[in-house]
């Protein structure tokens, strides 16, 4: 066939398209990694530990092994060994991945067993049967702020950064705020548990999986089984939803080793239960902000400290205190990150790491020095805008968050607002309105993509990209299309399979600019290829990018999206009841992709800020080890309810140092979220909550101060 000759841009970049998979979604063609069908495929059942700390003194699996249906238990007698001395994508393995390797218990929930049967309803049965004997040791589950083991945490966006005298500015500060706020532990949820479906096939390694890097994972399982590279293959075409916790998991370790054991496809699918334990969480935080000022409210000295919880096998740190050097200047600056080391888990990335609590705990001491100030919130946030990376003295590669206020407080209704709080009511209900700043990294990382000008007149992009839920999948094929200078339906996306080459994971909000990245400059490539009414093979003709070279060549500046959130919260101080009655976000991030999917993305990241602040709250017995309510019925979020109207918007953001002038906007909506909700509350009330989440029995014991003169 000969090539169709281009005519000008479409622009379908911009514009509104539903996600181009949506009717196989809501149809169920879309098939998740729990739901392919495999001949002679079996099912494995993870056995959890019942104690916190100790060792296995034994597991009586013959009872087991002759229940109907059975094929093998794995356990740490019989379990083929796996390997954690290397470095990979993300560093050093979580060793709860390596999974049957010894007799030790580090937390409650750690891997003992997998009971593999014919069916999962057999492979279940039997894992409950499942007898383990265990000794047991003292644990210590108990994370507070004066911890004496807490330790300073070093490393990417964990150092500890100091610049000024932060006593002496503390001392000579008109206005001082000095209070601590906390944030519980908080789990991801997301709608598709964690599944895996591993089998040999031609001497090569081939999963499915649910992830958010395909690459990632093929990696890390080729490094933990000492295989070929080469050898492994990892799928991940729809993924339910990951949130940064659909990484390497045990299920996926432990599917590989059934299916070497058993010679046939085995698939592992976690519970719900199962996943608050070994799918990550968000630690819980203890954060300390000590803010001096001039009269004015200029800053003159910043000091945030914040400390997590990791567990006792594997160091991972939420870098809270991160927040500050990007968003505020002082004369003396301090932050840093602290951790304790505890009988649990080993929590992980969670939406907006570090920045959502960080957020929490920072934009609400503002909101406290512009009450003590006698200011206005956004004018505080205004005198205090950086003309540089406060800590980094980097140039910001450009900065519109006051853009965002201006256009946020003018349809939100600002200027209206009585700064006083208590003054408003409705009812029986307290009103009260808050704002908060947002910002997020804008990173980008080093991809491939490959695009094939077909025979047909079509064009087939293949880039090991994850559609997590954000709508990658869709603004990848507008994209294209644009480079192409095609109409969209010309453009088939393929995503989700590690044979299409290296790329980017879906998380830090840098998938979509990185993949983005890659595959305008293939259609680029392959464009000046295509001669116009010319012949194309049958096989096609294909191009190939890697940004590498062009990704390490961007100039070193500060590059973020930034977002200014507002809320009006009703308060029932009688019955403790919060209710968010509206919510704006108002965002620069960059190019707008697709707005549809665009607004989606920010509003569920609002939403979530939402349920952080009023809803979500996970408690660990400290007799036991264990979580209380381990499952939607005790966890509790944010639902339709709970969101009566909720707004999020862009305004115009060029960046002129960038080549794709997108960014990140997975993450940046939840940041200052539940910030703004609780400055409202206080603007409510006139009381002031530290510690989330706001629960009835809080405002009950709180109280209100009513107006202030």
């Amino acid at each position: 066939m000969t090539t169709p000759t281009t005519t000008k841009p479409l622009h379908a970049v911009g514009t509104a398209h539903t996600r181009v998979e949506g009717r196989d979604k809501v149809t169920g063609a879309a098939r998740y990694a729990g739901e392919i069908p495999f001949d002679e495929l079996a099912y494995g059942w993870l056995v959890l530990s019942t104690v916190t700390r100790g060792r296995i003194r034994s597991i009586e699996d013959a009872a087991v092994l002759a229940m109907p249906g059975v094929l093998t238990v794995l356990h740490h007698h019989n379990a083929p060994p796996v390997h954690t001395d290397y470095v990979g994508l993300m560093g050093p393995p979580d060793p709860t991945c390596a999974v049957f390797q010894h007799d030790r218990v580090p937390f409650m929930g750690w891997p003992v067993a997998l009971v593999v049967a014919e069916t999962s309803e057999q492979a279940r049965e039997a894992a409950e049967t499942l007898v383990v004997e265990y000794e047991t040791e003292p644990h210590d589950v108990a994370f507070t702020a004066d911890r004496p083991d807490a330790y300073a945490v070093d490393g990417h966006m964990q150092a500890v950064t100091a610049k000024g005298d932060l006593e002496a500015g503390l001392a000579a500060s008109a206005v001082v705020v000095d209070e601590e706020y906390t944030t519980p532990e908080e789990h991801h949820n997301s709608m598709e548990p964690h599944a895996a479906t591993a089998r040999w096939e031609g001497g090569r390694l081939d999963v499915i999986d649910s992830n958010q890097g395909v690459t990632w994972v093929a990696g890390e399982l080729a490094n933990l089984f000492s295989l070929d590279p080469a050898s492994v293959r990892v799928r991940s075409e729809h993924v339910g939803g990951g949130f940064g916790s659909k990484g390497v998991r045990a299920h996926q370790v432990a599917a590989v080793m059934a299916a070497t054991i058993l010679q046939r496809p085995v698939r592992v699918v976690m519970t719900r239960r199962q996943v608050f334990t070994l799918a990550g969480y968000r630690s819980p935080t203890a954060q300390r902000v000590r803010l001096g000022a001039h009269p004015d409210g200029r800053l003159r000295a910043l000091e945030h400290r914040s400390l997590s919880m990791t567990s006792s096998v594997h160091e991972f740190v939420e870098p809270s205190a991160g927040v500050p050097r990007t968003m505020y200047d002082a004369e003396a600056h301090h932050t840093a990150n602290r951790a304790v080391r505890l009988d649990v888990p080993t929590p992980t990335w969670m939406r907006a790491p570090g920045e959502a609590p960080g957020s929490f705990a920072l934009e609400s001491a503002l909101d406290e020095l512009a009450e003590k100030c006698g200011l206005d919130p956004i004018e505080l946030r205004a005198r205090n805008e950086p003309a540089r990376g406060p800590v980094s003295g980097l140039p910001f590669s450009n900065r519109n968050l006051l853009g965002c206020f201006d256009e946020g407080a003018r349809r939100f209704g600002w200027a209206d607002r009585d700064p006083r709080p208590g003054l408003r009511s409705d009812g029986r209900w307290l009103l009260g309105t808050g704002t908060a700043a947002a910002s997020f990294p804008a990173g980008a990382a080093p991809s491939t993509a490959g695009i094939t000008a077909e025979a047909d007149g079509t064009f087939t992009v293949r880039i090991s990209a994850a559609d997590i839920g954000t709508g990658a999948r869709t603004a990848l094929t507008l994209l294209a299309a644009d480079g192409l200078e095609v109409a969209p339906d010309r453009v088939r996306v393929r995503i989700g399979d590690s044979e299409f080459g290296p790329a980017m994971i879906a998380g830090g909000s840098m998938g979509t600019r990185s993949w983005a990245w890659a595959v305008t400059t293939a259609a680029a490539e392959l464009r000046e290829r295509l001669v116009p009414g010319g012949d194309i093979p049958p096989q096609g003709i294909t191009v190939r990018s890697d940004t590498t070279a062009a990704v390490g060549a961007l100039a070193k500046m500060e590059r973020h999206s930034f977002g200014a959130q507002f809320a009006e919260v009703a308060v029932d101080v009688a019955t403790g009841e919060v209710r968010v009655r509206r919510m704006l976000g108002i965002f620069a991030a960059g190019r707008i992709v697709n707005p549809l999917t665009a607004r989606n993305q920010l509003v569920g990241g609002m939403i979530w800020g939402i349920s952080m602040a009023l809803h979500e709250e996970a408690v660990r017995d400290e007799v036991s080890g264990g979580h209380y309510g381990a499952d939607l019925a005790g966890y509790h979020i944010a639902t339709h309810a709970d969101v009566p109207d909720i707004e999020a918007d862009w305004i115009e953001d060029h960046d002129p140092h960038d080549p794709t002038n997108i960014k990140g906007i997975g993450e940046v909506g939840i940041v200052g979220a539940a910030a703004a909700v609780t400055n409202a509350v206080w603007h409510a009330t006139g009381v002031r909550h530290r510690s989330l989440p706001i629960r009835p029995d809080r405002v009950l014991l709180a109280g209100t101060r009513g107006p202030r003169a």
